[in-house]
């Protein structure tokens, strides 16, 4: 990208004296980058890293300009983060979701797809991925290898379902990006349990989910048990979450990493829940509500919240129990010394 077009993307003029018909060719850390590079700093611990950077263009907030090395250019922009994402991903297009944007669409010789799926003109199926009957695909749409799209299950336009990917009992919107060795719409766990044994609670509820969703590899979402999962228009979900049956998810809501959301729990919009969080079941928790790493959640919690710990409370009770309970093993410590295994 020129120069120009990199400073008319973020929004910004270009310095006076900057040649806007030069070019960057990459993007690369602080550390890593060089004079064809793209780099962005909005973060105070990288203060050295910035200093001794030779990018050839360096995006970043007000508060850090002056530290631009000479020989740097410095685009000054309120989110120097969200500017370099955008930019990223005009740069490099094919890494936007899986599987080649510019690859030729079809199906594969080595694909099965069952005549009486209906595939929109424009969808690319790979080797070794299946797509049962009844199924629909819309143009745009790239189903990786060996993924499996089962019986009955729709997928929207200019979504990517990734290699491995399988998915049941699903209804699947625009632009969704699912990746690989993501499971969708399995049965959820129910079991009517007894002393003469467990009874099996038939699932027949579906996964939902909205459009500009992003679910994490090896993830799994399981089909409602008598109403339908969903997952909200652009949530985005991480590698390794467990999303149980009858879980209502809002938009634009984030999931980290490790979490798990137990059966008809439902998340209002914009919430976030940090990596490990595990939520027990039918609670609801309430819009841009915001909970810590580890923590576990056991009651409803008010919109707007940010709460932490186990059993999760709000964070300011949450720091004063650690506060306290620091003090307290200090003064047991002066005492006694090391308390005894």
């Amino acid at each position: 990208m020129s120069l120009a077009g990199i400073a008319e993307a973020a929004g910004v003029a270009l310095p006076e004296g900057a040649d806007p018909d030069a070019v960057v060719t990459g993007v690369a850390s602080l550390e890593s980058a060089g004079p064809d590079d793209l780099a962005y700093m909005d973060n105070a611990r990288y203060g050295d890293a910035l200093e001794a950077t030779r990018a050839r263009v360096c995006l970043v907030s007000k508060r850090f300009a002056a530290r631009v090395p000479e020989g740097t250019l410095a685009l000054v922009t309120r989110d120097p983060y969200r500017v370099y994402a955008t930019l990223l991903g005009r740069l490099y297009p094919d890494a936007l979701r899986p599987g080649s944007l510019f690859a030729a669409a079809g199906i594969s010789p080595g694909a099965h797809v069952h005549p009486e799926a209906r595939l929109e003109d424009g969808v690319r199926v790979d080797p070794g991925a299946v797509v049962g009957p009844g199924a629909e695909i819309g143009s745009g749409t790239v189903i990786g290898p060996g993924a499996v799209v089962g019986p009955g299950v729709c997928i929207g336009r200019d979504s990517a379902i990734g290699a491995g990917a399988t998915l049941t009992n699903a209804l699947v919107g625009n632009r969704v990006i699912i990746h690989p060795g993501a499971r969708i719409g399995q049965d959820g766990f129910g079991f009517a349990m007894g002393a003469g044994g467990h009874l099996k609670v038939p699932q027949i509820g579906r996964a939902i989910i909205q459009d500009d969703v992003e679910i994490g590899a090896n993830t799994t979402i399981d089909r409602g048990a008598s109403r339908d999962t969903v997952i909200g228009e652009g949530t985005k979900i991480d590698n390794l979450v467990q999303i149980a049956h009858n879980v209502v998810i809002g938009r634009h809501c984030v999931i980290v990493s490790g979490v798990g959301i137990s059966g008809s729990t439902t998340l209002e919009d914009y919430v976030v829940l940090g990596g490990q969080v595990g939520v027990v079941g039918h609670l609801r928790i309430g819009m841009g509500s915001q909970i810590a790493g580890s923590s576990n959640v056991n009651r409803d919690v008010p919109p707007g919240s940010r709460w932490g710990g186990t059993p999760a409370k709000p964070v300011r009770a949450w720091f004063r129990e650690l506060t306290t309970l620091a003090r307290l093993a200090e003064r047991g410590a002066d005492k006694g010394g090391e308390p005894e295994a």
